[in-house]
């Protein structure tokens, strides 16, 4: 089979599986190399980009995905006619980002930095599958932990949590970096 092919089938596996696809999966689909099959995936995401196409794939560790242009989320979300239900309140915003940059974090611990509750903004995370428990710490009360899921970082279109901004590098409004890098 040649490449023009091999692409024309990963797009359309892409398009049908609508999550994030493996590329693993891909390469027993396609009865290729991993190794090929990712130069191929990473020839299309250049192709994609270079051409400023409508669609994008996006990389999320080892899986791909075909996603619209951030760009193009004005239109999108008139098409949809969606309410804005599906965006993040500015507490749950707080919690997910001290829990992405702390993680594995406590929800007293998030409590310690953000100064107030967190059990609503931690529900809401979880009910999206932003972030998840990742067991109990062995101490008194045996608290949960909490951290990122793949869905956070498909959601905030990172490859990995190493794609996250330095924390010196944002800037916030008031006291809360001493809270944060304590």
């Amino acid at each position: 089979m040649d490449n023009k092919k091999i692409k024309s089938i990963i797009e359309s596996l892409l398009f049908i599986w609508g999550e994030p696809l493996g590329l693993k999966d891909i390469s027993d689909i396609l009865e290729m190399e991993e190794i090929e099959v990712e130069k191929i995936l990473n020839d299309m995401i250049e192709d994609f980009d270079h051409n400023d196409r409508g669609l994008k794939i996006v990389r999320i560790k080892n899986n791909y995905q075909l996603c619209t242009r951030p760009e193009h989320d004005k239109w999108i979300s008139k098409l949809s006619n969606q309410n804005k239900t599906k965006s993040l309140s500015n507490a749950a915003l707080e919690t997910l980002s001290i829990i992405a940059y702390k993680q594995p974090i406590t929800r007293s611990e998030m409590e310690a930095i953000r100064g107030v509750r967190c059990d609503k903004a931690v529900q809401t995370l979880l009910d999206r599958g932003l972030v998840e428990e990742r067991g109990r710490l062995e101490k008194l009360g045996r608290p949960i932990i909490y951290g990122t899921t793949v869905e956070f970082l498909r959601y905030f279109g990172l490859e990995d949590l190493n794609d996250l901004p330095p924390i010196q590098d944002l800037e916030i409004e008031d006291d809360g970096l001493e809270s944060m890098e304590e």
